[in-house]
């Protein structure tokens, strides 16, 4: 079985714009809104598991996911 040994960067987008209290909700991720109206939602993901419950977070919250993207490390 395969482990990952580095964390890896993740892009998530949602619909609508997300408040000043969602960065409570993801605390070690970045919060940027685009004109177009969505939320991006940026930063370090230490494992599948920890993608994971982000994923439900944004289910618990009724938020409508549009992008998950694991972004390339920069070297």
């Amino acid at each position: 079985m395969e482990t990952q040994d580095t964390i890896s960067n993740y892009e998530i987008r949602v619909k609508g714009h997300l408040g000043k209290n969602a960065a409570t909700w993801f605390p070690d991720l970045t919060i940027d809104r685009t004109f177009e109206g969505e939320t991006i939602l940026c930063g370090p993901v230490v494992d599948q598991s920890a993608l994971h419950g982000i994923l439900m977070r944004i289910r618990d919250l009724g938020l409508t996911l549009t992008l998950v993207r694991q972004m390339e490390d920069k070297q």
